[in-house]
């Protein structure tokens, strides 16, 4: 049994007459009973019965047509899509860095799952270090990086928007009554930073005097840092928006100054064929960016 027998079938049944159904297929009509009754032998199955007006459809012919109905209906739609280069979901893997702005991306997510519902994502978080590790290794399709990647090796696209860093305070602190924080109203302070950040942004915010900072500790969780802070075992430099600062919280954020913000990357790796669900992605993250 094949697609083109079945759809002859169908014919058949529609028109309950093989003269009429033949002329709408193009085809001799002793070729299409002959086509038919090698079809009633490879079931088993008597499908019609001929009558003065034409045919009827037995129980086994009823049945038939229902089952035949949604498969060639399933099998044409299947090979319509196909034929398009359509798709209907896929997977995409991302490292993400710690940010406000991934609201971006989680937006494009969202968009693209309302358009193919059997698109599926998975998330990994981390430092640049981590995130680019996978992305080199394959095990990862994106990455954002909180940081300028290597042009050589990556395709990228810039975010919206950037990162201001600031200071996590206890509310009820002495310095949470400033406006915002100068590198004096840091100095001997016990702090908390990402690695990444101390090394990298804060070293350079600092001009060249971050051995006059007091470290605390690094931590790659800003969650787990604000517990800390809240028990007023230290003090956070971290990105606005990422520590719950609202009313009740006992905690506040004040931007550094002079002002120190840091850029959002969108990265992928250069000469990799992207999937057709990354291609889709990447198509509607272009147009939304700018």
């Amino acid at each position: 049994m094949d697609i083109k027998t079945l759809k002859y079938f169908l014919t058949v049944a529609k028109e309950e007459n093989f003269t009429r159904a033949a002329q709408i297929l193009f085809i001799a009509q002793p070729a299409l009973s002959k086509q038919l009754k090698q079809l009633e032998n490879e079931l088993g199955k008597k499908l019609f019965i001929r009558t003065r007006s034409g045919i009827e459809l037995t129980d086994d012919g009823i049945l038939l047509k229902s089952y035949a109905e949604k498969f060639v209906n399933d099998f044409e739609k299947f090979t319509e899509d196909f034929t398009e280069n359509k798709i209907i979901g896929g997977e995409i893997y991302f490292g993400l860095a710690e940010s406000y702005h991934i609201r971006y991306l989680a937006r494009e997510i969202r968009l693209l799952k309302n358009s193919y519902p059997d698109f599926r994502y998975h998330i990994t978080s981390g430092d640049t270090e981590q995130v680019i590790g996978k992305l080199d290794s394959g095990l990862l399709n994106f990455a954002v990086l909180a940081e300028t990647p290597n042009f050589y090796k990556y395709n990228f696209l810039e975010f919206p928007e950037a990162d201001r860093w600031g200071l996590i305070i206890p509310a009820d602190d002495e310095l949470a009554k400033l406006e915002n924080i100068k590198f004096e109203n840091l100095i001997g302070l016990p702090l908390y930073c990402s690695e990444q950040a101390w090394i990298r942004e804060i070293s350079e915010w600092c001009n060249g005097r971050i051995d006059e900072l007091r470290l605390e500790g690094f931590f790659k969780l800003v969650y787990n840092a604000a517990i800390f802070v809240k028990e007023k075992l230290g003090y956070l430099l971290a990105f606005d928006k990422l520590v719950n600062v609202s009313a009740g919280n006992n905690l506040v954020f004040r931007p550094l100054y002079p002002k120190l913000e840091t850029k959002l990357y969108l990265v992928w790796k250069k000469n990799k064929p992207l999937s057709r669900i990354s291609e889709k992605f990447l198509e509607r993250v272009k147009v939304s960016f700018k």
